[in-house]
């Protein structure tokens, strides 16, 4: 892997004036990479712990003036152009993932540490891919407000080897142009609905409160138990003909244009708190270019919960991204697409620890070190 890092990160133009560079781009892209999966936040940590473990850096890159200064670092980064990157990123997820299966969950995340204003504001925002299944980051891209997800989303996309795959997303990618690019690149998918949807969501929602129309629609129910609490999901489908207008009626040509639609769903959340008895009741709208099987997109929808909880929060827990401060030019950008390549790294390790205690015993211990770097 560590030679496919390398080839991948080599290819990146250097900005810089030949003839007056003293640390190779190479050079400061794997001293960032291997600071990252060993625990370091920044790049004061990263030039620490760095400098600490030349003579094994020097294994695999010449470093023949040493590690540059935390300054160094921030500087590359501030004006390293982040789409190349991005497309080296791609390159070696494709090469580690060539057939991405199962449900591809996409949404996105705010680097709070990154905010540009003192009322929290202007935080840098990344939309991400994740492959449910392989656990692996596929692809990311930057947007200036939540709003701006809807162009980045198909730009995304389009990028990813997603033939045979479930793309799953909540309500903001829930537009006709997103569902065109997720048919167009072979895919399937599960869009969820909320008012801002307006008459589409209105009309799915009246479909299943209807007893006559939702009575005999194919359900599947699942319990769980966890967290204190008890969870049952129950999930109920239907041919999305009727929401399109062919049975006539008010929806006559209400909602055409949405590529591949073939079914509407709606799931229920009843959830039992175990110390309070308390019961609370979530219900929640989809639509999907699948056929109308519960199962089927009721774990689709199960699973896209995992960018939350096997992403999201692992960059912040176990990264501490929306504590880091980077935020000049690029800087930020480049800072949390390195990171993505070092949880990778961490995930695709098969031993039996949390990805907290990896990187403190790849900081520890040199053989893991370099088993990371070749599984």
């Amino acid at each position: 892997m560590t030679i496919k890092f390398l080839d991948y990160i080599g290819g990146i133009n250097d900005y810089r004036v030949p003839g007056m560079i003293t640390y190779p781009l190479e050079e400061i892209l794997f001293a960032t990479f291997i600071g990252l999966l060993c625990r370091a936040e920044d790049f004061d940590d990263i030039a620490l712990l760095c400098v600490e473990e030349l003579e094994w850096l020097r294994i695999y890159l010449p470093f023949r003036d040493g590690i540059p200064q935390p300054q160094t670092f921030r500087k590359v980064f501030a004006l390293l152009d982040p789409q190349a990157l991005e497309d080296a990123f791609a390159g070696w997820v494709g090469a580690l993932q060539e057939h991405i299966q199962g449900v591809v969950a996409v949404d996105g995340k705010a680097l709070r540490g990154s905010k540009q204003r003192s009322d929290g504001t202007g935080a840098l925002q990344v939309v991400s891919a994740w492959a449910c299944e392989a656990g692996l980051v596929l692809g990311q891209r930057a947007v200036a407000t939540k709003s701006n997800e809807i162009t980045a989303i198909p730009e995304l996309l389009k990028c990813l080897a997603l033939e045979g795959a479930i793309v799953t997303i909540d309500a903001m990618g829930t537009q006709k142009a997103i569902a065109d690019t997720i048919v167009a690149r072979g895919a399937d998918y599960v869009l969820a609905l909320k008012g801002n949807q307006g008459t589409l969501h209105e009309d799915v929602a009246a479909w299943f409160d209807d007893p006559a129309l939702a009575g005999p629609c194919p359900t599947s129910t699942q319990t769980t138990a966890g967290h204190g609490r008890i969870e049952e999901r129950t999930c109920r489908v239907a041919e999305a003909s009727w929401l399109l207008g062919k049975y006539g009626g008010r929806h006559e040509g209400r909602h055409e244009g949405w590529t591949g639609l073939a079914t509407i769903a709606q799931i229920t959340a009843v959830r039992t708190d175990k110390k309070t008895g308390i019961t609370t009741t979530e219900k929640r709208l989809y639509i999907s270019s699948l056929p109308p099987d519960p199962q089927t997109i009721a774990a689709a929808v199960r699973a896209h919960w995992s960018i939350e909880n096997n992403l999201h929060w692992q960059l912040d827990v176990t990264f501490r991204e929306d504590r880091n401060r980077t935020r000049k030019d690029f800087a930020a950008l480049n800072l949390t697409i390195m990171r993505r390549f070092a949880l990778n790294t961490l995930k695709r390790d098969t031993e039996k620890l949390s990805l907290k205690r990896k990187q403190l015993k790849a900081a520890l211990n040199k053989d893991f070190r370099t088993k990371l770097l070749t599984c």
